[in-house]
C-alpha cells in the first residue's frame, strides 16, 4: 500500500477503508504543561509564546513529541456574542481576587495565580428585559461573522492533514451566557425566551456553515465538527428530552447541509458522560463522539458501538492520566485500546488536553509505542 498524508489515512480510518497506519492524534495541552516543559529544557520560550490549536507552534510541538496532529485543527466561524463585552475589573479585593466581568457578559472570580475554571458569581442574562437590554443586538447575523479572507487563503494551500469546519454550539455557548442554574431555571420561568434563544444562535450557525461552504468551495473541509461541553460525571446538564426536541432540529439542518456538500464525517465535542445526549446527535446526523473521556465512568467506545452500529465514529478515549506515570502504564493502556481500534471507525487520541502532570518522556514513548503498535495497514 502506498504511503497515505494523515488527511488521507483519518478519512480512511472513520469510512472503514483500508488504510496504511494509525494516526496518532492529540487535543492539544494545557498552558501548565507547555510552561513545565519549557521550564525542563524540552521546549524553547519561542517555540511556546503564541500556541494556538493547529498552527505552526502546535504542527512543531506534535513533531517533537510524534503527534501527527491536533483534531482540532478547524477553520473557526463566530457564533456567539457579536460584539462580545469588553471585559472590565467589576470590584477588586485585598486578597488578590476580582470580580470581573467577561466577555460573555459573566461576571466571575478572577486571581493571577487561578489556573481552573473560574467561580461564577452573577450573569447580566437572566430574563426577557436583560435579553433585549444587553443581549439581542449581539445575536444579528451578518457575512463579517465568517472571515472570508482566510477561506480564501485555505483554499489555496495544500495541506496534509485533516481540516474541520467548526459548526459552532448550539446549547454549551448558551449554557456559558446564562450559567447553568439560568439556563435550568429559564426553562420554567420563560420557556417562549429559552427556545427563542436556542432557535436565534442555531440560525446563527447555520448561516455560519452556509456561507463559509460558499466561500470555501475550494477549501475541501475533511469534517465537520461541534463544541458543547454540557455533561459532567454524572450526566447531562440538560433534560434530555428538551434536548432533543429543541435542539436536535438544528443539528439535523447544519448535518443536512453539510452533507450536501460532501462532509460525511461530523464530529462533537463533550466532555463529562455523554450517553443520554447521544441518541440526540446521531439521530441528527453527528457520528463522530470527541473526546470520550474515559473519566470514573468508563467511557467507550464500544459499548457505543453495540447500541449504535458502525455508524457511530469515536476519536479520543485514550486514558491520558497514564501520561503521569510510568511506561507499563502506557503500555497497558495501549493494550486496553487494541480491541477498540479493531472496532474499526475510531482513532485513539488523549481524553482531553494533556495536563501538567504529564511526563515530557512518557508523551513521546506513547507516540512511539502507538507507531509501532498500529504502524501496520488496517
Amino acid at each position: 500500500m502506498k504511503t497515505m498524508t494523515h488527511r488521507e489515512r483519518t478519512l480512511a480510518v472513520l469510512r472503514y477503508q483500508p488504510y496504511d497506519r494509525l494516526p496518532i492524534v492529540h487535543f492539544g495541552y494545557w498552558e501548565e504543561t507547555l510552561a513545565k516543559w519549557m521550564h525542563e529544557g524540552h521546549l524553547r520560550q519561542d517555540e511556546v509564546i503564541g500556541y494556538a490549536d493547529g498552527n505552526a507552534k502546535d504542527v512543531n510541538i506534535a513533531a517533537k513529541l510524534g503527534f501527527d496532529f491536533n483534531w482540532q485543527s478547524m477553520f473557526y466561524t463566530n457564533g456567539g456574542l457579536d460584539p462580545a463585552f469588553e471585559s472590565k475589573v467589576i470590584k477588586e479585593f485585598p486578597d488578590g481576587n476580582r470580580h470581573v466581568l467577561n466577555e460573555q457578559g459573566v461576571i466571575i472570580v478572577q486571581h493571577d495565580d487561578m489556573r481552573s475554571i473560574p467561580a461564577e458569581i452573577d450573569h447580566l442574562l437572566k430574563d426577557r428585559p436583560s435579553w433585549e437590554e444587553h443581549f439581542r443586538n449581539r445575536y444579528v447575523w451578518s457575512e463579517k461573522r465568517v472571515d472570508a479572507k482566510l477561506l480564501e487563503q485555505l483554499g489555496k494551500t495544500k495541506r496534509e492533514v485533516p481540516l474541520g469546519l467548526h459548526c459552532g454550539s448550539l446549547f454549551g455557548h448558551i449554557r456559558d451566557v446564562l450559567g447553568i442554574e439560568g439556563v435550568s431555571y429559564l426553562y420554567v420561568d420563560d420557556e417562549p425566551l429559552f427556545r427563542e434563544i436556542i432557535d436565534i444562535v442555531g440560525s446563527i450557525c447555520y448561516s455560519n456553515v452556509e456561507l463559509a461552504l460558499t466561500l470555501g468551495s475550494d477549501v475541501g473541509f475533511d469534517f465537520a465538527h461541534f463544541w458543547e461541553d454540557i455533561c459532567f460525571k454524572n450526566g447531562p446538564l440538560i433534560n434530555p428530552a428538551v434536548f432533543h426536541e429543541c435542539v436536535g432540529p438544528h443539528y439535523k439542518r447544519i448535518t443536512d447541509l453539510v452533507g450536501k456538500h460532501g462532509i460525511d464525517i461530523v464530529s462533537l465535542d463533550c466532555d463529562g458522560w455523554i450517553d443520554a445526549l447521544i441518541p440526540t446527535w446521531f439521530e441528527n446526523g453527528v457520528n463522530t463522539m470527541f473526546p470520550i473521556e474515559v473519566g470514573t465512568w468508563g467511557a467507550s467506545i464500544e459499548p457505543w458501538r453495540k447500541q449504535y452500529g458502525k455508524g457511530l465514529r469515536g476519536v479520543g478515549g485514550m486514558n491520558k492520566t497514564v501520561f503521569a506515570f510510568d511506561r507499563g502504564a502506557i503500555d497497558a493502556e495501549i493494550e486496553r485500546l487494541k480491541p477498540l481500534v479493531e472496532l474499526g471507525g475510531y482513532i485513539p487520541c488523549p481524553d482531553h488536553r494533556i495536563a501538567p502532570d504529564a511526563k515530557w518522556d512518557n508523551v513521546r514513548y506513547y507516540c512511539e509505542r502507538m507507531s509501532n503498535v498500529f504502524g501496520q495497514p488496517g
